[in-house]
């Protein structure tokens, strides 16, 4: 791949990073990340085996994460200038490196010039740039819908001042500082069309991540959502027809399935959970997302799943690609989810990248970095330790001593850093990047255990996901060629595999 040539169906084989700015790498001396000091750290991420880059939103805000923006064609001051992103983006190109940014369109700031006209009342220039209702007119409205009706049935609509709950109320799904905009207006439509265009022609970004992608119109309304994200692609392929979109929608697989006419890749966030559990339990275990919450069943498999559900997708676009993850800036980090075992730590990551899906990496998660909610501890400073002068320092983190840093691991080749950039390299081959999967038959669920299979090519997968060490006779698996990669402690003769706790085998 090379610039804006890589095709949509070529994002299958990268492997995706995703960063939040302000807490990657420090130029300047601040404290606060910038992309300068991301510029600086390519080569880090060209020699980890990244393709392809995700930064979290780099627009003007008044809030820390900058999902909240106040002007969609600017970098944040704290970040740097266009100029510095061009140069960032030139010099990822020049690695082979493809760039995503997050675009964040649901919702604006409450301080967006738009909306700080819009609410000055009726008449206003915006005023249809947003969602507007009467709070007598909401109230009727949601008592319809609900028999227990109360005032936190409000909390989606907002009055323009809490000391006049009568005055006109604005929706904002989110909460108050993030208004909704109304895409019912062709005007804002129109707007963020050439919003898109702006990035992708006049910058060179290679595409965009999608923020709350189902929450464009309200919920009994996601058919008009996927046709608005159906019409954005075809506008965004004006500018560049192998533009890379990737949209946040979670929910359960048959409702999210029609977004897939809309964009290039949608995250499996099942599948983060599932391989989670699994080693949590040290059995397989199967999620799906359920309302809010999630349905656990451990008397199926991810690659049963996986065969039931990509098929709903493709339906809708036959070139979707699926994205997979273990964790992002929204989640506990992996490494506390997994209560800093080191083992199923680097289980964990062999999981994501022998399943089917294009990978995804939130910084840090290379080297087991740990982080639980509220979130700006989920987004704490990157660890590059030693005496890095790039080191950003602009909250003080509660994890920065639960795991060592990048000076020592990449030095180290035991260590978490050197697993994830095996793994990296061992996905090139094409039946891990793009095979098809299916179950090889074993006699326990502490194993999850299947083949992927490309062009007559078929490499076997074996993770014994227990803390306890499984003997497999061979009488129940193809037969090892080669063993192309291995995981903790792996001992075969003619007749049984015996992997140890946590251990791993691939192999044709």
């Amino acid at each position: 791949m090379k610039g804006t040539e890589a095709t949509p169906t070529d994002y299958a084989r990268v492997t995706f990073y995703e960063i939040f700015v302000q807490s990657f790498a420090d130029s300047n001396g601040d404290g606060i990340g910038d992309i300068p000091g991301m510029t600086s750290k390519l080569d880090y991420l060209a020699d980890l085996g990244i393709s392809a880059i995700w930064l979290m939103p780099i627009n003007p805000s008044p809030s820390y994460h900058k999902y909240d923006v106040t002007d969609y064609r600017s970098i944040h001051p704290d970040y740097g200038t266009i100029e510095d992103f061009k140069t960032f983006i030139r010099e990822a190109h020049a690695r082979n490196i493809r760039v995503i940014m997050d675009l964040v369109i649901n919702h604006s700031a409450s301080s967006h010039p738009w909306f700080l006209n819009a609410r000055t009342g009726p008449d206003a220039r915006y005023r249809d740039y947003y969602v507007w209702a009467e709070r007598e007119d909401i109230i009727e409205e949601l008592s319809k819908k609900t028999t227990d009706f109360d005032s936190d049935n409000l909390r989606q609509w907002h009055p323009i001042t809490e000391e006049n709950l009568t005055s006109p109320h604005y929706y904002g799904y989110f909460y108050g500082g993030m208004p909704d905009l109304n895409y019912d207006n062709p005007e804002v439509r129109e707007a963020f069309y050439a919003i898109g265009r702006f990035w992708l022609e006049e910058v060179g970004v290679d595409g965009f991540r999608l923020d709350a992608a189902k929450h464009i119109f309200t919920d009994d309304r996601a058919a008009d959502s996927q046709a608005f994200w159906k019409e954005f692609r075809s506008e965004m392929q004006h500018a560049n027809p192998n533009v890379y979109l990737i949209g946040e929608v979670w929910s359960d697989a048959k409702s999210a399935a029609p977004y897939a006419q809309g964009f290039t890749a949608l995250f499996n966030f099942d599948r983060a959970f599932s391989i989670l559990e699994s080693l949590k339990k040290g059995r397989t275990t199967v999620a799906n997302i359920d309302g809010h919450g999630y349905k656990v069943d451990q008397n199926v498999s991810i690659a049963s799943v996986i065969n039931e559900t990509l098929p709903l997708f493709q339906s809708y676009n036959p070139d979707f690609l699926e994205a997979s993850f273990l964790s992002n800036h929204d989640q506990n980090r992996v490494g506390s989810m997994l209560d800093g075992n080191i083992a199923q730590m680097k289980q964990a990551a062999a999981l994501l990248f022998t399943l089917p899906g294009t990978p995804y990496l939130y910084y840090g998660e290379e080297i087991g970095m740990q982080g639980e909610k509220p979130d700006e501890h989920i987004r704490e400073p990157m660890l590059w330790g030693g005496s890095d002068p790039l080191q950003t320092r602009w909250i003080q983190p509660k994890h920065a001593d639960s795991i060592q840093p990048v000076s020592v691991q990449t030095d180290d080749p035991k260590s978490i850093f050197q697993t994830y950039k095996q793994l990296i390299r061992l996905r090139k081959l094409p039946a891990l990047a793009i095979g098809t999967i299916q179950d090889l038959p074993t006699a326990t669920d502490r194993l999850i255990a299947f083949t992927r299979t490309h062009q007559g090519k078929t490499i076997h997968v074996i993770h014994n996901i227990s803390s306890a060490s499984v003997t497999i006779p061979l009488n129940q698996l193809p037969a090892i060629k080669e063993s192309l990669w291995s995981l903790g402690k792996v001992n075969s003769s003619p007749t049984q595999v015996v992997l140890g706790a946590n251990a791993s085998l691939v192999y044709e």
